[in-house]
């Protein structure tokens, strides 16, 4: 027979006897391909057997298989004719025990731990009076009524559910989707804080909040984050990556919010004691205030001088205005007495032949009094200046004569020019 026909005997053999085996070993060396497929060896302390898990079958396991981690696989063994081997198709697997749960928290949360995400100093403070309270948890359990009628006692809040599966296969992608989807949502609508709750459960049960996606969501959410997975025994990788841990989810919500009364009440006596506040500086201004009035002086004490010096000034101004008027009156009497008619008509006719007198000089001197005499001036044209030489006569061209009984308009003709016309000749010619 050839080599495949031995393979395809070898296989169907193999295959028709082991066809449903349940193998208890340690994991070692699993890997997950691009294709979604998972490859892995299961090792005791004598043997080791190759193993795979299809892509649909990885989707299903309820955590995410590591290295060292002791499992319980159920599945067919089989045969690999390529490279002449045989292995196990798991279709199921499951960790072997909760001590083996354990020491694969362990595991995981000291490999978390040395990389910061559980560190105090990336804890957020959670904000005094949340507007909106985010939480993701399981719409249908007792979980949520509690944290709502919790808060509804507290401080009624805004409640925003995330719904998810708290348990099973996908779980934990769910949860932690859900804290990145509060992340990323708009600052108008997003929550100052979140709550991931969960009720009691066994390791199992709670194992979705020890899957290595959800602590590293958690660790990564920019919003503060109450932890509230489980009782106040049960502790998951959830506690340790979010801001805060509440034992319960009832105590969640107590922490989420405060007492809207205790508000109230503390707020009313803020307003006391700020109204006696005031009272008592006003009431002490009111004393200082008294005291100085009992040292003022009072008003009339500090303007009775004052009021005394006014009426005495009033007293001397009547006085002086009396005789201010007595003077005045007098000397109009005397100056009243001076003017007599007699003056007056003495004092005009004496101006009058000053005026006369005046008016005499200024005709003798002026122009006019030489042209009663024959003689004449002479203005340039047309500007009227006076012409005084023969100098300016020429360079005026144009002169006006001024006689006494009207002026004569004349032309002045240069040295050597003749001032007549040609002389007309006594015999006119017929030629």
């Amino acid at each position: 027979m050839s080599v495949g026909e031995l393979a395809g005997k070898l296989k169907r053999v193999v295959e028709s006897e082991f066809g449903f085996v349940r193998l208890r070993g340690e994991i070692s060396g699993y890997k997950r391909v691009a294709s979604g497929h998972a490859y892995l060896s299961l090792k005791d302390d004598s043997a080791v057997i190759d193993g795979v898990i299809w892509k649909g079958n990885v989707a299903q396991l309820g955590f995410t298989p590591q290295d060292g981690a002791e499992v319980i696989a159920t599945g067919k063994v089989t045969t690999y004719p390529g490279r002449s081997k045989y292995q196990i198709v798991i279709d199921r697997m499951e960790l072997a025990g909760e001590g083996a749960l354990m020491a694969l928290l362990e595991k995981l949360k000291a490999k978390l731990a040395g990389e910061g995400l559980f560190a105090a100093s990336a804890k957020k403070r959670l904000p005094f009076l949340p507007r909106r309270i985010g939480v993701v948890t399981s719409p249908t359990g007792a979980v949520i009524r509690d944290i709502l009628h919790r808060l509804e006692d507290r401080c009624p809040t805004h409640v925003l559910v995330w719904p998810v599966k708290v348990q099973g296969v996908g779980s934990a992608e769910e949860v932690a989707a859900a804290v990145r989807g509060f992340d990323a949502m708009s600052p108008e609508t997003r929550p100052d804080l979140v709550i991931v709750a969960r009720g009691g459960g066994s390791i199992e049960d709670l194992w979705s909040f020890n899957e290595e996606v959800v602590v590293r969501a958690i660790a990564a959410c920019s919003i503060p984050i109450i932890s509230a997975v489980g009782h106040e025994t049960d502790t998951t990788l959830a506690d340790f990556a979010a801001d805060l841990r509440a034992p319960t989810p009832t105590a969640a919500a107590e922490m989420a919010v405060p007492v809207l009364a205790d508000l109230r009440l503390t707020l009313a006596g803020y307003g006391t004691r700020t109204e006696k506040c005031a009272r008592r500086y006003a009431d002490r201004g009111r004393e200082q205030l008294t005291a100085l009035v009992r040292v003022l002086p009072r008003r009339d004490a500090l303007l009775g001088p004052q009021r005394q010096k006014a009426d005495d000034l009033g007293a001397r101004l009547d006085r002086g205005l009396e005789r201010r008027v007595v003077v005045a009156r007098g000397q109009l009497d005397r100056s009243a007495g001076a003017l007599r008619l007699a003056t007056l008509d003495r004092q005009l006719e004496r101006a009058r032949d000053r005026l006369a007198a005046t008016w005499r000089l200024v005709e003798s001197l002026g122009p006019n009094a030489i042209l009663d005499r024959g003689y004449a001036f002479v203005s340039a044209r047309p500007s009227g200046a006076v012409v005084g030489s023969a100098d300016a006569a020429r360079a005026a061209t144009t002169v006006t004569l001024h006689f006494r009984d009207g002026q004569v308009d004349a032309k002045v003709e240069r040295a050597g020019t003749k001032a007549y016309g040609a002389p007309k000749p006594e015999q006119p010619t017929l030629l």
